[in-house]
C-alpha cells in the first residue's frame, strides 16, 4: 500500500510537471511568442524624443535573435516584426493557436511625474493599488484603436474602473510559472543591467487575460524619465535590456525543464524498478545497514554499490543492494559483501514493498 501511494503521489507530480494544462513536449519549452507592444497607428506612451512602439520592436527583435541563435531548440514567433498595429486579440490569438510555452510582451512606462524611473514586470491579476491600475489601463487603452473594439472585448471600456472588476473572478493556472520567470527578468535588470527595481506587480491586462499559458508584460523603463528615455534609445540600453529577458528566459527553460524530467524519471524508475514487487513478485536483497535516521541512497558510505533500495520495518530505516528473484544469487553477493566493510550483510526478501520472512520467500520462488 505505501509503494502504491508513493508511486501516485509521483504520478500527480508527473501530471503537474509534464503533463501540465499548456502544451510543453516531453518536458521542453519548445516555443515562445514575443509581443513587441503596440505599433502602427498606435504609438504607446510618447517621450520626449521617442514612441514607445519603436522601442518595444528594437528590444523584442534583439531578445528574438539572442533566443534563434543560442537557444536553437526553441521557437520564436513575434506578434510583429515591423510598425504594424496589430489589436489586442490577434496578438493572444498567435500565442494560442501555436501553443506556446510562453508569452513575453515588451513595454515601456510613463507617468505625468518625470521622477519616476525602473522597471517592473506584470503577471495577470488583480490590481492591489491605483498606481497598477492606471498601467493597465494605459496598455489596454490600446484597443480603442481598433475596429469593433466593444465587440471584441465583450463592451469592456479600459478607462472605466469598474470593468476591471471582472478580473477578480480571474483563476490563474500558471500563476507560479508566470511569477518565477518575471522575478527572473526583475532579478537580471537589477544585478547585471542596473535598472531600478519596481518589482514584480499584478495587473488587469487584457493581452494577458487571454493567453492560455505563462505570460509577463514588462516595462522595461519610463521614457517619462529623461535618463530611463535615453538608455531605452541607446542601442546600448536596448541590447542590455534584451539579453537580460534572455538570461532570465534561459534560466527559466532549464529549471523547467530539469524540474519536468526529473519527476518524469522518478515515475520511470519506480515503474520501472518496482513494478514487479506491486504484482507480488518476491525479490531478493542483500540488507547492508539499518538506522533510526534516514540518509540518502547518495550516500558515499553505499558508494560502488548497485541497485541501492530503502524500507522501513519496526521504525528503522534500512537498505539494500541487488535486485534478484533468486535467494541463490543474493546469498553470493552477501558473502562477497561480508569480505568487505559490510560485515552483517545478510538477505531480505521483499514482495509488495515489505519484507517477509526468507523462508516464506524461498518456499514461493522455489517450488
Amino acid at each position: 500500500m505505501k509503494r502504491i501511494i508513493i508511486l501516485f503521489s509521483l504520478a500527480v507530480l508527473y501530471i503537474i510537471f509534464v503533463k501540465d494544462s499548456y502544451s510543453i513536449t516531453d518536458g521542453l519549452i519548445r516555443t515562445i511568442v514575443i509581443d513587441a507592444g503596440h505599433g502602427g497607428k498606435d504609438p504607446g506612451a510618447v517621450g520626449k524624443n521617442s514612441y514607445e512602439k519603436n522601442i518595444n520592436l528594437a528590444i523584442a527583435l534583439k531578445l528574438g535573435s539572442y533566443i534563434e541563435k543560442k537557444l536553437p531548440d526553441v521557437r520564436v514567433i513575434y506578434t510583429r516584426k515591423t510598425d504594424v498595429f496589430i489589436p489586442l486579440h490577434k496578438r493572444a490569438k498567435i500565442a494560442n493557436e501555436n501553443n506556446a510555452d510562453l508569452f513575453i510582451s515588451i513595454h515601456c512606462n510613463s507617468n505625468i511625474s518625470n521622477k519616476i524611473s525602473g522597471s517592473e514586470t506584470y503577471i495577470m491579476g488583480l490590481h492591489k493599488s491605483q498606481a497598477n491600475l492606471e498601467v493597465a489601463k494605459l496598455e489596454n487603452a490600446s484597443i480603442l484603436q481598433e475596429d469593433n473594439y466593444s465587440e471584441n472585448y465583450e463592451g469592456f471600456n479600459p478607462n472605466s474602473p469598474e470593468a476591471y472588476i471582472i478580473f477578480s473572478l480571474y483563476q490563474n493556472a500558471h500563476l507560479d510559472h508566470s511569477i518565477d520567470i518575471a522575478s527572473k527578468v526583475q532579478k537580471q535588470f537589477k544585478d547585471r543591467v542596473g535598472l531600478r527595481d519596481r518589482g514584480v506587480l499584478q495587473a488587469g491586462f487584457l493581452i494577458l487575460y487571454r493567453i492560455t499559458m505563462p505570460g509577463i508584460l514588462v516595462e522595461t523603463g519610463y521614457i517619462s524619465n529623461a535618463n530611463d528615455e535615453h538608455f531605452l534609445l541607446s542601442k546600448d540600453g536596448q541590447t542590455y535590456v534584451a539579453s537580460a529577458i534572455y538570461r532570465a528566459f534561459k534560466q527559466y527553460k532549464l529549471e523547467i525543464e530539469e524540474s519536468r524530467n526529473l519527476a518524469k524519471r522518478a515515475v520511470q524508475h519506480i515503474k520501472q524498478t518496482d513494478s514487479s514487487s506491486l504484482q507480488g513478485e518476491i525479490i531478493f536483497r542483500v540488507q547492508v545497514f539499518s538506522t533510526d535516521k534516514e540518509i540518502s541512497l547518495e550516500s558515499t558510505y553505499f558508494k560502488g554499490l548497485k541497485d541501492m533500495f530503502q524500507y522501513k520495518h519496526n521504525g528503522l530505516f534500512k537498505y539494500c543492494t541487488g535486485k534478484e528473484s533468486s535467494f541463490d544469487k543474493m546469498n553470493k553477493l552477501k558473502l562477497k559483501l561480508r569480505k568487505g566493510k559490510f560485515k552483517d550483510a545478510f538477505v531480505v526478501a521483499i514482495q509488495n514493498g515489505n519484507r517477509i520472512s526468507i523462508d516464506k520467500a524461498r518456499k514461493l520462488t522455489e517450488n
